[in-house]
């Protein structure tokens, strides 16, 4: 499995970045898989990725930037078909907790199609199993195995004991951290970098990755604060970084 970061930021990107937005692939050339689709995000595809050959887009939830790109990848598709260059439709996974889902179905270029938590979704090669994430709109974080080897990415959320069960044994936790330790308990719906460390911790991840990152501070910190609970590797997230197993 082989995982691109197109973008790690928080709320909104950082010049020339892009906010959350991560390619997955098997290696073998088959399906490919695009977690989240923030603002930035497709003009950065084009250098990863063949974008005519991306079909699946799983979305752990309806916020901004975690979506902002994904009417335009819609137009991209319903351009690419009018010209013969795709012959499917881009399939949009998302849950149905909010009328948003039903933006993901766009005329014949996308299609939505429902997940839920406790349902299996298989993609490809990708088998996603997807958890209730705590956040202030309805979120989820995912779980992805493919060929023995196992992702998980947090989406957005803030400390959920039931996160540590759902990711047990992951080979990479790819995780939230938007803000320091010293702002714990003081913005709704989002990890620390403390915290981060304790879930990859407590659920015995092989290797942690810290994303979703703040716009202020020095990111180095979020680093330190997270060794101080998980002894693993960890880096932090930036557009380009590839993790492969």
């Amino acid at each position: 499995m082989k995982l691109t970061i197109i973008g790690c930021w928080g709320a909104y990107p950082g010049p020339g970045g892009a906010s959350s937005g991560y390619l997955v692939e098997n290696g073998d050339g088959g399906e490919s898989l695009l977690l989240d689709c923030g603002s930035g995000v497709l003009s950065k595809l084009y250098e990863y990725t063949n974008l005519n050959s991306l079909n699946n887009i799983v979305l752990s939830h309806y916020h901004s930037d975690h979506i902002a790109d994904v009417g335009c990848l819609q137009y991209a598709a319903k351009v690419q078909m009018s010209l013969n260059e795709r012959s499917v439709p881009l399939s949009f996974y998302g849950h149905t907790l909010s009328d948003s889902f039903n933006n993901l179905t766009y005329e014949d270029a996308a299609i939505g199609i429902p997940y839920k938590e406790g349902v299996p979704v298989a993609i490809g090669p990708f088998t996603l199993n997807f958890k209730a994430a705590t956040h202030p709109a309805p979120a989820f974080a995912l779980r992805i195995e493919s060929g023995g080897i196992s992702l998980g990415y947090t989406g957005d959320t803030e400390w959920d004991d039931n996160l540590i069960e759902f990711f047990k044994d992951v080979d990479l936790l790819l995780c939230e951290s938007s803000l320091y330790n010293k702002f714990k308990g003081m913005v709704e719906g989002h990890l620390t970098a403390g915290e981060a460390g304790i879930l990859a911790r407590r659920a015995n991840a092989g290797e942690l990755i810290l994303t979703h990152l703040p716009h202020f501070g020095d990111h180095s910190e979020l680093l330190a604060e997270a060794k101080q609970e998980y002894i693993g590797k960890i880096s932090l997230a930036f557009g380009g970084l590839i993790w492969e197993s």
